[in-house]
């Protein structure tokens, strides 16, 4: 039964009632401990009748008055420890006085004098010891120590002071069981640190045989991407969870609870070396500004926002048609700054809307994230991909010119490389339309950052992974050989903001993401990591498989991030910049009045073929797959 269970009504009790009761204790422990000074000092039990009642009732009525007057009756018994302790001394060194002053003088038969001095000293020993026991288990630390038993047994890779540091707050928090360290420094194998022994890595598969390991907690501070990555290598295929701090700092100042230890995710392997940025050039950028997001609430619009307000700018202002979204991140970043945040509802798509926010504030700096970025979706809704990713970009352009916004970013995508779906088609005529503006004006500079997938976005494969994985399976994919280029939100966001700092009009940024990755290689990595075995024909008794359910409309198997081959380097090493073709812009702005119109009285297959000429590289992979086209046929039909 839980301790709880019977502390709770004792606690409910009213005071007097609980009072009575320590004081129904005290006075059988006063009973007890003149009996046990008997045994003591005669070397036998012997009865409590006869005159020996004389020494218990004696102590009864001497010991309940003392300990009240000391007030012990008074104190919160929940509360009670340690410090009650002293004035139970004080109580029973009264008490003892008197008991063995008047047991001495009168001399009571059978009861010997020496009762008087060894009585008291056993009262004190059991009174303390029933009041800590009391303190202790109505002020919940029983059932807090029972609830918190070991959940785990856990080795912590690294005996540096990291893993020292860790495991001190593993071992305070009772949380998991430590069996001892890993290390790759062949000097401590076979010691001992902090009473741990530590072994060398390829020990690990015994230890998990024999001790039943459940969770490897990393503690690798100083080691680089790249070894991080080879171990975690060869810690893949165990049976065992893999943790990660979330900073060893807030460890060692204090701030981080063993609980604060989280699963590592595939961002840990996926993310690179960090490079630091450029904080003079986005300072003087941002600082002392007010800087518009479009988008805010989304993926990256939220992250650009928590890179920006840490720049400085004078405010922040934030565009969203998502309410929930908008509420998110305008809540999170006023938590976390002073900065004059302000949250807009409205879409890129309102003119009215969007030039009053302009003229109301002039923003110096717009960051244009706002877009419908999910292929099949899109690709089934291609009207509403035009008219947010293309006239939506073409209005907050145009009303920046207006408004004499200084600086103009567009988040854009490898998706417009080549692009095989409307909306990789509409990014890059984004792109085009921002270069073409470029050109035929000096007031605004516009510039755009193009980059692959990121980890945790709304549109990525990783939370759908994350979901499949903890439901038990399968994990789906779409073809055995697609691959995509990653990269984290925060490193994209950076990065983004590196890119604003250098541009001097009509650039097209580059990322640099890496090596492309298999999404079965990240499927099968999210697998393992989480401790589980793909189940596959070769391992019929793995735990989850691996599924694949075929191409999605307008899919591709490979992302590009240039349509040219001659991208020139920047000042930053992550950051390239393309040079591609452009169309002149007063062809292109009577071409996207055409698109518009197209748009705007449903015209589908006309506004695909329109956006195939003004996008030479668009090369559609799927047949017109609108919705509301595909119903039409149906009705038609019917």
């Amino acid at each position: 039964m839980p301790v709880g269970k019977i502390a709770h009504p004792l606690l409910g009790l009213p005071r007097e009632a609980k009072q009575m009761m320590v004081a129904t204790i005290d006075a059988a422990l006063c009973v007890l401990t003149v009996w046990f000074a008997l045994y003591l000092r005669l070397g036998y039990f012997v009865s409590l009748g006869g005159r020996a009642s004389v020494a218990v009732v004696l102590s009864v009525m001497l010991a309940l008055p003392a300990f009240y007057l000391a007030g012990l009756y008074r104190m919160a018994f929940r509360s009670t420890g340690a410090q009650v302790v002293p004035a139970i001394a004080l109580a029973c060194t009264g008490y003892g006085l008197g008991y063995a002053t008047i047991i001495s003088a009168y001399a009571f038969d059978t009861v010997p004098r020496t009762i008087g001095i060894i009585q008291p000293i056993l009262l004190l020993l059991a009174t303390s010891s029933a009041r800590l026991v009391i303190g202790y288990v109505l002020g919940g630390q029983m059932q807090r120590r029972i609830d918190a038993r070991p959940k785990g047994r856990v080795v912590i890779y690294g005996a540096g002071s990291s893993g020292r540091q860790l495991a001190a707050v593993i071992e305070a928090s009772h949380e998991f069981k430590i069996v001892g360290f890993l290390d790759d420094d062949r000097s401590l194998y076979n010691t001992h640190v902090n009473g741990l022994r530590v072994y060398p890595p390829q020990r690990l598969a015994d230890l998990i045989e024999r001790h039943a390991i459940s969770d490897v907690f990393l503690a690798l501070p100083s080691a680089t991407r790249q070894r991080r990555n080879e171990i975690l290598e060869n810690l893949r295929g165990l049976p065992v969870g893999i943790r990660t701090l979330p900073g060893l700092m807030d460890l060692a100042h204090g701030r981080v609870q063993a609980s604060d230890l989280r699963e590592l995710s595939i961002e840990d392997l996926l993310a690179r070396d960090p490079v630091a940025p450029d904080a003079k050039a986005v300072e003087g950028k941002l600082q002392g500004r007010t800087i518009l997001v479009t988008g805010a609430g989304g993926s990256i619009g939220s992250e650009l926002c928590r890179q920006i307000a840490a720049a400085g700018p004078a405010r922040l202002l934030l565009l969203e048609n998502s309410e929930f979204a908008l509420y998110a991140i305008h809540r999170n970043l006023t938590e976390a700054t002073e900065l004059e945040v302000v949250p807009l509802l409205g879409s890129v798509t309102d003119e009215a809307r969007l030039l009053e926010i302009m003229q109301a504030w002039r923003p110096t700096m717009v960051f244009h994230a706002a877009a419908y970025k999910h292929v099949p979706l899109v690709e089934h809704n291609p009207l509403e991909g035009l008219r947010n990713n293309v006239i939506g970009t073409l209005r907050v352009a145009e009303i920046a010119v207006q408004a004499g916004v200084r600086d103009f970013v567009l988040i854009s995508t490898d998706k417009a490389v080549r692009p095989t779906n409307i909306m990789g088609a509409t990014k890059r005529l984004a792109e085009l339309v921002l270069q073409g503006l470029a050109e035929s004006q000096s007031t605004t500079c516009f510039s755009m950052v193009r980059f692959g997938n990121v980890l945790g976005s709304s549109g990525s494969v990783v939370p759908l992974f994350r979901e499949q994985i903890r439901n038990g399976g399968p994990v789906t994919i779409t073809h055995p050989e697609i691959t995509r280029y990653f990269m984290t939100i925060p490193e994209a966001a950076q990065l983004v903001v590196q890119a604003s700092a250098m541009a001097r009009g009509g650039e097209v940024f580059v990322l640099d993401m890496g090596q492309p990755v298999r999404i079965i290689d990240l499927a099968r990595n999210m697998i393992e990591l989480c401790g589980f075995s793909v189940k596959s024909p070769e391992t019929p008794d793995g735990d989850i498989e691996i599924a694949v359910v075929g191409m999605r409309p307008g899919e591709k198997l490979y992302e590009e991030l240039l349509i040219g081959d001659n991208p020139q380097p920047t000042a930053h090493p992550r950051i390239m910049m393309a040079t591609e073709h452009r169309l002149p812009w007063d062809r292109l702005r009577s071409d996207l009045c055409r698109l518009e119109h197209l748009i705007a009285t449903g015209q589908v297959e006309p506004a695909r073929a329109l956006l195939q000429e003004l996008v030479a590289e668009f090369t559609p992979a799927s047949t017109i797959v609108d919705w509301v086209t595909l119903q039409k046929k149906v009705v038609a039909v019917a």
